[in-house]
């Protein structure tokens, strides 16, 4: 319908409504045009001579099932398709469909997903025909998510474009004050889409950015163009990769050491020189593995990375954790007691008072996850935490954290609340309070 003007799929809809006594009526079709993969699902079918004509005026499930009550239709219900997988498809069904094939494209599944509605509609029908009221296994999600505020973010001051940037599943890490190294990743290299073989450096200077060039001292040395691993710099010279994968099929990447000069800094950066050495320390096998985090953590004055969740090519979803001590790359046996966090990947996770504080991900059924932990130091060893929120946390993964005068800020990822985009929460790590914020650019 929606390729039809809205006077004439209107038409339609009520001339159902009229002729029929007893109907069903069923419809699948796109909703949420003003968000950005809303505006870029619009272009798409545009370019096909195809435009979504309806959209403007019915952007969303509330306004298509107002739209069918006054046609005429007296029972409609909706819901987006991420609701209507996880509500009304059973559960041995979504295991066989999440057992096809190898699969980790969850962001743009849900985000697909969550732009998608599925209406049912019907009249004269004894008992009432509402399929996607009476088949519904778990409870529906709340309304519209509440924001505190906006927050007014602002394109970087740039010298001139940069390119090379236009990527997923990469990860940037500030290797010195003012210089922020990217790697891998998939996106637009020397015209073509693909895992990302060539780094991409980020330099600061008199209130700008601009970008440096990379150069591999070692270019036969093979990156494997790897995906959703982590980055962590040890020191002003050496940073350390753990894990990622190339294809969601293959066995997870170990570990690699980068190595620049600490002569390199953001005033006269000139060429910075990357050199890629590989490493096989024994805790190799912690390390294959995907959407994980490395976080620095502090024991007995020690510095260890802990190593947590992530997926792997057989285990869709880990809940185990390592300590590498940072001077070995040996994993440590450090105790941990408390209630141990559900299995996740995809969740964030960052440093603070001497642990670390875990927040969202995916959990084993594929659901986003809202439970916020920290992973708090004792002297015998650490313990896993609660950290309760007020309102709960929406639950939400592919985020970033990040810790600032106290409060935990998580921004951007995925969330299965289709009527607005994720912007950032702020918890208050001493009182609780959880805040979401939209983002104006």
């Amino acid at each position: 319908l929606t390729h039809n003007l809205p006077d004439r799929s209107d038409a339609l809809i009520q001339w159902a409504a009229e002729h029929f006594s007893q109907a069903c009526f069923l419809l699948y079709e796109q909703m949420h045009p003003e968000d950005p993969f809303g505006r870029v699902m619009q272009q798409h079918f545009s370019q096909l001579n195809s435009a979504l004509h309806s959209l403007a005026q019915y952007p969303d499930c509330e306004a298509q099932q107002r739209r069918f009550f006054e046609k005429g239709w007296t029972e409609c219900s909706v819901m987006d398709m991420n609701e209507f997988f996880t509500c009304c498809t059973p559960e041995d069904e979504q295991q066989r469909v999440q057992a096809l094939e190898p699969f980790d494209e969850y962001e743009e599944w849900h985000l697909k997903c969550s732009h998608y509605f599925v209406l049912t509609a019907s009249n004269g029908m004894e008992p009432s025909w509402t399929p996607l009221l009476s088949n519904m296994t778990v409870p529906r999600r709340d309304g519209p998510v509440r924001m505190a505020g906006s927050i007014t973010a602002a394109v970087c001051a740039v010298h001139s474009e940069i390119s090379g940037l236009r990527r997923y599943g990469h990860y940037s890490v500030l290797i010195k004050p003012n210089v922020i190294l990217t790697t891998g990743g998939f996106g637009d290299e020397d015209g073509q889409h693909c895992r990302m073989r060539n780094f991409h450096v980020l330099i600061k200077h008199a209130g700008y950015w601009k970008a440096g060039c990379v150069k591999k001292e070692n270019p036969a040395k093979r990156w494997e163009e790897r995906l959703y691993h982590t980055v962590s710099c040890l020191s002003n010279s050496l940073a350390l990769v753990v894990g990622g994968r190339t294809s969601p099929s293959s066995a997870g990447l170990g570990m690699l050491w980068l190595k620049f000069p600490e002569t390199c800094n953001a005033s006269d950066p000139g060429d910075i020189t990357v050199e890629l050495v590989s490493l096989q320390p024994a805790a190799e096998p912690a390390a294959l593995r995907w959407r994980h985090t490395t976080t620095e953590v502090i024991f007995q004055g020690e510095k260890y990375l802990f190593l947590y969740g992530g997926r792997s090519a057989t285990e869709p979803v880990l809940g185990d954790w390592y300590f590498l001590h940072t001077q070995e790359l040996s994993c440590t046996v450090i105790p941990v007691e408390g209630p141990v966090p559900e299995s996740r990947h995809s969740h964030s996770a960052c440093s603070w008072k001497g642990g670390v504080l875990i927040a969202g991900g995916l959990g084993a059924a594929e659901q986003p996850l809202g439970s916020v932990f920290f992973l708090r130091e004792l002297e015998h060893g650490f313990q896993w935490q609660t950290v309760e929120t007020q309102p709960p946390l929406i639950p939400r993964y592919s985020h970033t954290a990040h810790v600032h005068d106290g409060k935990l800020l998580l921004v951007g990822g995925v969330w299965f609340h289709s009527s607005s985009v994720p912007g950032v929460t702020v918890i208050d790590l001493m009182t609780g309070l959880c805040l979401d914020y939209m983002i104006n650019v």
